[in-house]
C-alpha cells in the first residue's frame, strides 16, 4: 500500500471513490514538498473530511472533494504547504463548527489567517445581494494585504467552483460568470497568476454565453487541424535562423483560448475567421539580451507587422509581466504573433507572484520579496487608500476600473515612468504622483506647453504639473478623471469639507455667477431668496451656499432663479427631472440620449436652459473651451415618466426576425418609437430601435430579453457619434 492509500482510511468515511483527488494531491505535493511537509498535508485532509463529515456538494460527491481540488492547483503551481493546507481548510470556519483559534492551535497562525481572510460574509446582513458581494470581496482584497496567499486560495476555490458550474440553476451560473470574468479572472491577471487567469476565462465564457463558446469552439477545432502542418513548417524555419546565429532556444506554439479570441472579436470588430487564421509562437531563451538578438534574427527570417511590436521586457507591465511581443507576416501573408521571453520571465508570466511561495528546498528565511511582489503589495496599499471613502459597492466598482485597463506610459520632469490607464488625464497623473498634488493642482505643462486639467494623455508625453497652496479639487473633475485613485480622492476631499469652508466656496461660486448680472448674494432681494429657498425645500441661506460649495447644486442656475421676477419664468416651464434645475427649461441631448440612473452632466446653453448630456458622451469633450457652462447634476427620484433609448441589435436575417424581436420587448412592456433593419456582411441584419423606458435597469431588462432570443448575437444601447449634435 502506497502513502497516499494509506491516508485514506485514516479519514472517516472516505475511500479512493469517494475523495476525488486526495492521492493525487499527496502525489503531486511529494513531488517538491519534504516528508514532514506532507505530513502536514495529511494531518489537514484528516482534519478537513472529520469537519465536513456529512456534507455534499450539489454535485453530490462528499465536500471534501472542493478543497481537496482547489489544493491541487496550487500544488501544480508548487506552492508551500502553508498556502496548500489553507486551501483545504478555507471552508471550515464559515461551514463546520471549528473556529480559527483550533486552527492556529493545530496548523499555525499563518494557515489560520489564510483560512480567515477567504471566509465569506454569509452570518453578516446587507441591504442587498450586491452589497453582501462587494463586502464580501472588499474583504477578500484586504486581507490580501496581509498575505497575498489569501487570494491565491480564493482563486483556487473559484476555479474549481466554475469547473462544477454545471451542478447550478442557470440564473446562479450566469450571476457567478459574470462576476468570475468582471472581478476573479482579472484580479488573477493583475497578480500574473496567467495559467488560472485563463481558465477562469474560458470557463466564464462557457457559462455566461455557452452558444458563442460552442461556434468559436468549433472553429477552433477546424483551425488546429489546417494550421499544425503550417505551425510546424513555420518552427522549424525559425529554429534552423536561430541555430545559424548561434542563439540556442525553445519555439513552440502557443494555444490560443477562447475568451481571448471572443474579445478581439469585439475590439476590433473582427470576423470570426480573421481572428482564429492568426498563429501564435512563443520562442524561449536564457538571457535578456538573447531576446533581442532573437527579435533580430526573426525580423531577417520573416518581415515584421509595422506597429505590432511592444518592448514588456524594458518596460514591464503593471503585473511584472515581461516579454517582447511581435507581429510578423508569415508565408502567403498568414499573420504570426511571437512573444520572446527568458525561461525565467516564462515561469513569472505563468505563475506570477505565486512564484514568491513556490517551495524552495534552500530558501532562507526573511528572504526579500521579489519585484513582482513589491508590484502587488504597492497595488494592494492603493485599494487600502481607495477604500478609506465610500461604500462597498463603490469600491467594487472603483476596483472593476482599476483591475486591468489599458495603459498608457507617461514622464515626469524627472523622466520617472508612471503608468495611467487609457483615458487619464492630467489631474490623473497629479492623482497618481501623490493625493496632495492633485488636491493642489491648478494647471499643468504637457510637452513644456500648457494644456488644461482635463487633457486626455497620450504614450511617451511629459506632464508637469502646477499647484498652488490654497487651491482645492473642483467637483467637475469626477465627470472626466479616470482612475478610481483620482475619483475616490476628488470624494473624500469633498465630503471631508467642513461645513464653513462649504458655504465659504458657494458664497464665492454663486457671487461669480451672479456677476454677469451685476448682483452679488448680498443684494438679492431678501422675498427672492425666501421664495427660492422655500422651492428648493432648503431652510436657510448657509444650507444653499454649502449645497452649492459641495457641488449638489449649480451655481450658474441657481443665479438664475435669484433674479427679479425669476419666479415668475419658473412658472411657465413644465416641473423638471433633474435635481438642483428647479425653475429652468431642461432638454436633453439627442446626441446621447440620457436616461435615469445614467451619470450625467449639464450644459448651460443661451436661450436653451440647461441641455443634459451623459457624463461619457463625445460632446462633453469640449468642457475645456466653456468649463464655467458644465456642471454635475443629478436625477430626482421616483419619476414617473418614458425617455428614448436607441438599441443596436446584430441578428440573423432571416424572415420575421424584427417582428420576434419586436414581440419580445412588447412582452417586457416596453414601446418601440422607430424601428429600421439594415443588411451587413453575409447572414447578419443590423436592427435600429428606439425605445420608450423609465430608467437604467428596465432597459437592462429590455436588452436582457433580446439577448436571451435564438439568433441574436450582439445587444448595444447606441451613442450617436459626435457629428450628430442634439437637436
Amino acid at each position: 500500500m502506497d502513502y497516499a492509500s494509506s491516508l485514506l482510511g485514516l479519514i472517516p468515511g472516505t475511500s479512493a471513490r469517494r475523495t476525488p483527488g486526495l492521492k493525487e494531491l499527496l502525489a503531486r505535493a511529494g513531488e517538491y514538498l519534504p516528508q514532514e511537509q506532507v505530513d502536514r498535508i495529511r494531518e489537514a485532509a484528516e482534519f478537513g473530511a472529520e469537519a465536513h463529515q456529512g456534507q455534499k456538494r450539489l454535485t453530490g460527491e462528499p465536500y471534501i472533494a472542493h478543497p481537496l481540488a482547489a489544493a491541487q492547483l496550487l500544488a501544480d503551481l508548487h506552492l508551500d504547504a502553508d498556502t496548500i493546507i489553507g486551501a483545504i481548510l478555507h471552508d471550515v470556519i464559515e461551514d463546520t463548527p471549528v473556529a480559527k483559534d483550533e486552527i492556529a492551535r493545530r496548523f499555525g497562525n499563518d494557515v489560520a489567517e489564510i483560512v480567515d481572510g477567504v471566509t465569506k460574509l454569509d452570518q453578516i446582513k446587507f441591504k442587498s445581494r450586491e452589497e453582501a458581494q462587494a463586502e464580501s470581496f472588499r474583504k477578500m482584497l484586504l486581507a490580501m494585504v496581509r498575505d497575498l496567499r489569501v487570494i491565491m486560495v480564493k482563486l483556487a476555490d473559484r476555479t474549481h467552483n466554475m469547473r462544477t458550474i454545471d451542478a447550478m440553476s442557470p440564473s446562479k451560473r450566469r450571476q457567478i460568470a459574470r462576476e468570475t470574468l468582471e472581478i476573479y479572472a482579472p484580479v488573477a491577471e493583475r497578480l500574473g497568476l496567467y495559467r488560472i487567469k485563463l481558465e477562469l476565462e474560458d470557463l466564464g465564457f462557457r457559462a455566461l454565453y455557452p452558444q458563442r463558446y460552442r461556434v468559436i469552439e468549433r472553429a477552433l477545432k477546424r483551425a488546429r487541424g489546417n494550421q499544425k502542418e503550417f505551425l510546424a513548417r513555420i518552427e522549424n524555419v525559425l529554429r534552423e535562423a536561430l541555430a545559424k546565429a548561434g542563439i540556442e532556444a525553445r519555439v513552440e506554439s502557443r494555444e490560443k483560448h477562447l475568451y481571448s479570441i471572443y474579445k478581439k472579436m469585439r475590439r476590433k470588430r473582427s470576423m470570426l475567421a480573421q481572428v482564429v487564421d492568426v498563429y501564435g509562437l512563443r520562442i524561449l531563451v536564457d538571457t535578456p539580451d538573447t531576446c533581442y538578438r532573437t527579435l533580430g534574427v526573426v525580423h531577417a527570417t520573416y518581415r515584421p507587422m509595422p506597429g505590432r511590436f511592444k518592448d514588456y521586457i524594458a518596460i514591464p507591465r503593471v503585473n511584472g509581466y515581461q516579454s517582447l511581443h511581435t507581429t510578423l507576416f508569415g508565408p502567403n501573408g498568414v499573420p504570426i504573433e511571437v512573444q520572446i521571453r527568458t525561461h525565467d520571465m516564462h515561469v513569472l508570466a505563468e505563475s506570477g507572484v505565486a512564484s514568491h511561495w513556490r517551495y524552495k528546498a534552500n530558501a532562507r528565511p526573511g528572504e526579500a520579496d521579489t519585484a513582482q511582489q513589491e508590484r502587488a503589495r504597492a497595488w494592494l496599499s492603493h485599494l487600502m487608500e481607495m477604500q478609506a471613502s465610500g461604500n462597498a459597492e463603490e469600491f467594487i466598482e472603483s476596483v472593476k476600473v482599476d483591475l486591468f485597463p489599458d495603459k498608457v506610459y507617461v514622464f515626469t520632469p524627472k523622466g520617472a515612468i508612471l503608468r495611467l490607464p487609457r483615458g487619464a488625464t492630467v489631474v490623473d497623473f497629479a492623482y497618481a504622483v501623490h493625493t496632495d498634488v492633485g488636491n493642489r493642482c491648478v494647471a499643468a505643462k504637457v510637452d513644456r506647453r500648457l494644456a488644461p486639467l482635463r487633457t486626455v494623455l497620450r504614450n511617451g508625453q511629459t506632464v508637469q504639473i502646477i499647484t498652488a497652496k490654497g487651491a482645492s479639487p473642483n467637483p467637475a473633475w469626477v465627470n472626466f478623471v479616470a482612475t478610481a485613485k483620482a475619483r475616490s480622492a476628488i470624494r473624500h476631499y469633498l465630503r471631508a469639507l467642513q461645513r464653513t469652508e462649504a458655504i465659504e466656496l458657494g458664497e464665492r461660486l454663486l457671487n461669480s455667477a451672479l456677476q454677469e448680472f451685476e448682483l452679488s448674494v448680498e443684494k438679492v432681494d431678501p422675498a427672492v431668496m425666501a421664495q427660492a429657498l422655500q422651492e428648493f425645500n432648503i431652510k436657510d441661506r448657509d444650507e444653499l451656499l454649502a449645497q452649492i460649495g459641495l457641488g449638489e447644486r449649480l451655481a450658474p442656475l441657481v443665479a438664475r432663479r435669484l433674479l427679479p421676477g425669476g419666479h415668475d419664468e419658473a412658472g411657465k416651464i413644465t416641473p423638471l427631472t433633474v435635481a438642483g434645475t428647479e425653475g429652468l427649461l431642461v432638454t436633453y441631448a439627442r446626441c446621447c440620449r440620457p436616461i435615469p440612473d445614467d451619470p450625467i452632466i449639464a450644459f448651460l446653453s443661451a436661450g436653451r436652459g440647461i441641455v443634459i448630456h451623459r457624463e461619457a458622451c463625445g460632446n462633453v469633450e469640449d468642457y475645456h473651451k466653456h468649463p464655467e457652462k458644465w456642471q454635475p447634476v443629478t436625477w430626482q427620484k421616483n419619476l414617473n415618466r418614458y425617455f428614448s433609448a436607441e438599441i443596436r441589435i446584430e441578428a440573423a436575417n432571416r424572415i420575421g426576425m424584427l417582428a420576434s424581436i419586436s414581440a419580445a420587448i412588447a412582452g417586457t412592456g416596453t414601446n418601440i418609437g422607430q424601428a429600421s433593419v439594415e443588411q451587413r456582411d453575409g447572414d447578419v441584419a443590423l436592427i435600429k430601435l428606439e425605445v420608450e423606458v423609465k430608467d437604467r435597469k428596465h432597459l437592462a431588462r429590455v436588452v436582457r430579453t433580446i439577448r436571451q432570443m435564438p439568433d441574436v448575437m450582439r445587444v448595444s444601447r447606441h451613442l450617436a457619434s459626435r457629428r450628430h449634435q442634439e437637436e
